[in-house]
């Protein structure tokens, strides 16, 4: 079963060595809950069955576009679009202007061409994600000056391979932004071999590669073993480029590997580099009807929607439905105000300034565990030093180990509520709205399960630190009620930021 605008995509796949067993892979449209367009198993596929697999020179990359030879090597690095995503970007909107000249014409033409990211969102919906960390990660202003500096001025230093008739259509800000969100929610991040198989030099990463765009897993794939995840959490480089040490991949579009589906925990096939081509391989037995997923890591929602558009709502433990993977950010600086506010204290700032020199986190994260990070604890510690212990800890070049006590509780909990407080909405807010507005638009559906996540971690973390510090002897702030009578964060003076 396939969809009627994929048969000329998957005849072109086929035509150009890729292979995929038809008898077992379908294609269809699923409800927009379940990721709408993927792949479905026609029959039982049992674990380490190869699905489908795509040759290195089908795959779309600055290494398989002729556009970076064309440009010119030294040309190409000019421009510095040998960083980031700006060369890659650039490769996708010459291709497109191709037409029928282009390689991957057929595959081009399955990509989306509208979005519903926040990149693309009105001010009005954004509004909704106020509190989140979602906005400010958007890097539209930064992607907008990698255009405006980097790629608009390489195309108009060549007009023989941009005609100047075609920049409206296929060079334009709104066409770069498309391109960039389909790298952001479709690209893998492939080990850099030569297209012939051969080493071009790189050193091999045996370890699993992680997507720079929609953090699907490539690994090593060893035929004589079972199918393991050997993947491993690593820092990749963000969508603005990174500008430190290369990395031996290359992003790069991926020709029906793009087209599964992803939800959390639902993983059931995986993407496996070889010598000469890329394998998607079950991970598992998938019964016939089953949608054949990928993943994406289990992202929390906020990424999700950052990335790709959409969240994950699912029944959660205990009660409640959300992302099981939901993260809450809170940022040092939001510390360093709340300490501010609470003391006298003139050498906070050099402190921090200390604390970040030395490699100290300045954002941290809570999950649903609901534990307060062992830095972020440290680091309020920190501010409470003595000057006695400040001037040793600075001789170790040692931040001080991460002890819970009351002092340190009564901040933290303070910091919480504030962090709380930078939501326009409260949890209960939150909940009545969806109760009571069936049928609202979709952005601002999926913003508020994003902010309903974050709240439910903050106020969990709270309740669990009062709890402590009632089981401590009562060692929280009296003057500031940590909890309200109804179980939610009383709204406090939002803290700078």
């Amino acid at each position: 079963m396939s969809l009627p605008e994929l048969e000329e995509f998957l005849s072109w796949f086929q035509s150009n060595g890729g292979r995929i067993d038809l008898d077992a892979v379908g294609f269809k449209y699923f409800p927009s809950t379940e990721g709408g367009r993927g792949a479905v198993a026609l029959k039982n596929i049992e674990k380490d069955q190869t699905l489908f697999t795509i040759p290195r020179s089908l795959t779309l990359s600055t290494k398989t576009s002729l556009l970076p030879e064309k440009f010119g090597p030294r040309a190409w690095k000019e421009h510095k679009l040998d960083k980031g995503w700006s060369g890659l970007i650039l490769c996708m909107m010459w291709e497109d202007a191709q037409t029928f000249n282009s390689k991957w014409r057929c595959y081009l033409a399955t990509l989306p061409i509208a979005f519903d990211t926040p990149m693309f969102w009105s001010e009005k919906d954004l509004k909704e994600l106020d509190g989140t960390s979602v906005v400010e990660k958007l890097g539209k202003e930064d992607a907008e000056r990698d255009y405006h500096d980097k790629v608009f001025r390489a195309i108009q230093s060549r007009p023989d391979l941009f005609p100047p008739e075609t920049l409206s259509n296929h060079y334009s800000l709104e066409r770069y932004h498309v391109m960039g969100s389909r790298i952001l929610s479709r690209s893998f991040s492939v080990e850099r071999v030569g297209i012939d198989g051969g080493d071009d030099g790189e050193d091999m990463n045996l370890e699993a590669d992680k997507s720079i765009g929609s953090a699907m897993d490539v690994d090593e794939h060893d035929e004589t073993n079972d199918v393991e995840d050997t993947s491993i959490q690593d820092d990749s480089p963000s969508e603005d480029g990174d500008e430190g040490e290369e990395d031996a991949t290359d992003i790069s579009m991926v020709p029906i590997a793009d087209l599964l589906n992803a939800r959390f925990g639902s993983e059931n096939a995986k993407l496996f580099n070889e010598e000469k081509e890329l394998k998607m391989v079950s991970t598992k037995r998938i019964l016939a009807g089953d949608q054949i997923w990928n993943t994406y890591d289990d992202l929390p929602n906020s990424e999700l929607l950052r990335r790709y558009g959409h969240v994950d709502i699912l029944p959660l433990p205990g009660s409640g439905k959300g992302n099981p993977a939901d993260v809450v950010e809170i940022r040092a600086d939001l510390v360093l105000a709340t300490f501010s506010e609470q003391s006298e204290s003139t050498s906070s700032t050099e402190r921090i300034d200390w604390w970040l020199e030395e490699g100290g986190d300045d954002t941290f994260v809570l999950g649903t565990d609901y534990e307060v990070p062992e830095a972020m604890t440290s680091l309020t510690r920190l501010l409470y030093l003595s000057s006695d212990e400040w001037e040793k800890a600075q001789e170790r070049s040692k931040p001080p180990k991460p002890k819970m006590d009351s002092q340190v509780l009564n901040l933290i909990l303070v910091v919480l509520q504030n962090r709380i407080a930078q939501y326009p909405s409260t949890m209960k807010d939150d909940e009545e709205i969806l109760k009571q507005e069936p049928g609202m638009p979709l952005n601002k559906y999926q913003a508020i399960f994003v902010r309903l996540g974050e709240k439910r971690i903050l106020e969990n973390t709270l309740q669990r630190l009062v709890t402590a510090g009632k089981a401590r002897g009562g060692g929280t702030h009296k003057r500031k009620s940590a909890l309200a009578f109804d179980g939610s964060s009383q709204s406090t003076k939002k803290a700078k930021r």
